[in-house]
């Protein structure tokens, strides 16, 4: 095997912090002196497992500083609510914005954790009183609860998901304007086939939904994407011997070329005509 066995911890000096922010975005920490663009995501943007992820590589093309505030694990809500990310990210050039999942935030049915969104908190009384069958206590993740969910009546679980979309689409549209609208949002699109229930990734985003913010927005960039599992890309990851199962399921070196190949070409003409 090509792929480097090291600590689970490999990457962890490339975490860093600004300013008063709580958030661990990826590292080194940069020098904040304009012009640059910052890239606000989460796992994807992040790079978890890569030594290079595609804000890297878009830099070497584009000719500014790319600040890369991935977060592994963050959703809309760790950034809507951190004031310093959204300084940083405001003061720039521009923002590339990752479109993330509807599943991770805040909403009429569930609470989840305030920076690792992924993290399912506790249901309101509106999801108990909805889904009295369930015993909530056994979910710490938000796609494992909507999973459960969804199998036990979709009736019922598409008021969640209706519930889940517009309250994406007010959060993001808040995103949005706290970037003054200098954005390009990037749509990493990911299908798993008939193993992911709630359907492809970023879960339970449609069309429609990035259609809405588009005249908010400077361009939108969409890119089908495939896991490192999926291309074959594992070598040249850094991981630990626990983490291949997860390191399969991120994106390879090789994707993370291929999209800052796009991020740049899209980018160097906005540029332009700017």
């Amino acid at each position: 095997m090509s792929y480097e066995l090291k600590s689970a911890d490999a990457l962890v000096s490339a975490l860093c912090r600004y300013g008063d922010s709580r958030l661990q975005v990826r590292g080194p920490a940069r020098s904040l002196r304009a012009p640059y663009i910052s890239f606000l995501g989460g796992t994807e943007v992040f790079g978890r497992f890569v030594e290079r992820p595609f804000p890297q590589g878009t830099e070497g093309q584009v000719g500014l500083a790319c600040i890369n505030l991935g977060c592994v694990n963050a959703g809309v809500d760790a950034f809507l609510h951190d004031e310093s990310l959204l300084e940083i990210a405001a003061a720039g050039d521009l923002t590339v914005l990752q479109v993330m999942g509807a599943q991770n935030l805040t909403n009429g049915f569930y609470k989840v954790h305030p920076r690792r969104n992924d993290r399912f908190l506790r249901p309101y009384e509106t999801l108990v009183h909805l889904f009295p069958e369930v015993d909530f206590t056994d979910f710490h993740f938000n796609k494992h609860l909507l999973t459960a969910l969804q199998a036990v009546d979709t009736d019922r679980f598409a008021r969640v998901q209706t519930n889940l979309q517009e309250t994406w689409l007010t959060r993001m549209g808040r995103l949005v304007t706290a970037l003054q609208g200098r954005v390009v949002l990037l749509w990493l699109r990911y299908d798993m086939g008939a193993a992911e229930t709630l359907g492809p990734s970023p879960t339970l985003v449609e069309a429609e939904m990035i259609e809405a913010l588009r005249a908010s927005v400077m361009d939108v960039i969409e890119l089908d994407v495939v896991t490192a599992g999926q291309s074959q890309d594992i070598p040249g990851m850094i991981f630990g011997p626990m983490d291949l199962p997860a390191a399969r399921l991120m994106l390879g070196p090789k994707e993370h070329d291929r999209i800052a190949d796009a991020i740049a070409a899209r980018l160097l003409k906005l540029l332009a005509a700017a």
